[in-house]
């Protein structure tokens, strides 16, 4: 499938079918230089890329810095940007790694979901993006498997109580043209969409080769709504990428036998339909009826270029039969 365009829920903004995923700039695990970082956004512009993912998360700022250098360079009217709020960043101490990235920017963190905390967190973003207004506003790690019940319940009520009003502001003032949920889970989508409409939501790991409870209950809302998914984690966090070797990681930790057993058989159908599993995890995200985009997200220029290979296939039989069904 060669790169297209397509809607953003019930939106006037469109996205480019592949999109790229900017953790991996905010020094995700290990450092990624300045040239890196720099290689790899102009190999994703090349191939025609234009919608960038970003957190105030990657980094603590640091991949929201960079994204918004590199982009600096280029017609504001010709990409789409995406950040997230519901962390508020602050001047902090000098750290060598923060929640899993290295050599982050100086700043601490606190979560606030209220419409002060979302507002504080956006302008923050805009500043570090070098831009006043950002296509698509995410609420960030909103829910349990993040923060816990206490503090889940305390966040959902102060979203539901006052944030989520100033998202809808933000997108009445035309600063944001459409707002949704940036998650790794399903349920905390389904409760807020029992009170308000999302534009779409940016699901990482729960729609993919691997891990489809998405498909449980969240398609039906999301199609009853008109909410547009964008696909992150599709090779939930490398297994789908790397294939069951000794040590692969799933959902952020190593995988356990039964995952490892489950992916030597996705791998063994792959196979006889002429895919790696790699290029059947992507086949199956990008051909996905529910998506408007997919995130590739990587430091390196060979993985981007890797990803878009498997994403540019041209299926047929029981190739395109194994990744749609």
């Amino acid at each position: 499938m060669k790169m297209e365009l397509r809607p953003v829920g019930q939106t006037d903004l469109s996205v480019t079918s592949l999109s790229f995923g900017a953790s991996s700039i905010g020094n995700m695990g290990q450092v990624v230089s300045e040239q890196a970082t720099t290689d790899v956004l102009a190999h994703a512009w090349r191939a025609g890329i234009r919608y960038f993912d970003t957190a105030p998360h990657y980094g603590r700022g640091l991949s929201e810095t960079r994204l918004g250098r590199y982009l600096s360079t280029k017609p504001r009217d010709e990409f789409v940007l995406s950040t997230k709020v519901g962390r508020v960043l602050f001047p902090g101490p000098a750290l060598e790694e923060a929640d899993g990235f290295m050599n982050p920017l100086p700043n601490a963190v606190r979560y606030d979901y209220s419409a002060d905390g979302i507002m504080e967190s956006f302008e923050g973003s805009c500043k570090r993006l070098g831009t006043s207004n950002v296509e698509i506003l995410f609420v960030h790690d909103i829910g349990d498997i993040t923060h816990g019940a206490e503090e889940g319940h305390r966040h959902f009520e102060d979203l539901m109580g006052s944030g989520f009003q100033a998202l809808k502001d933000l997108k009445q003032s035309g600063r944001v043209q459409a707002i949704g949920l940036g998650v790794n889970e399903t349920q905390v989508c389904l409760d807020v969409m029992e009170q308000e409409t999302l534009d779409v939501i940016l699901l990482a790991g729960r729609l993919t080769l691997l891990d489809r409870q998405a498909e449980e209950n969240l398609l039906a809302k999301c199609k009853d709504q008109g909410t547009s998914l964008v696909l992150g984690g599709i090779f939930n966090s490398g297994i789908l990428a790397t294939g069951p070797k000794p040590g692969a990681w799933f959902d952020y930790a190593p995988a356990s036998e039964a995952v490892l057993e489950k992916v030597r058989a996705l791998e063994e159908r792959a196979q006889n339909s002429g895919l790696s599993l790699a290029e059947a995890s992507v086949q199956f995200a990008l051909l996905h009826p529910a998506a408007c985009s997919v995130l590739l997200g990587t430091g390196k220029v060979s993985s981007l270029q890797r990803n878009m290979d498997a994403a540019v296939l041209d299926l047929d039989g029981p190739a395109l039969e194994f990744v749609t069904t």
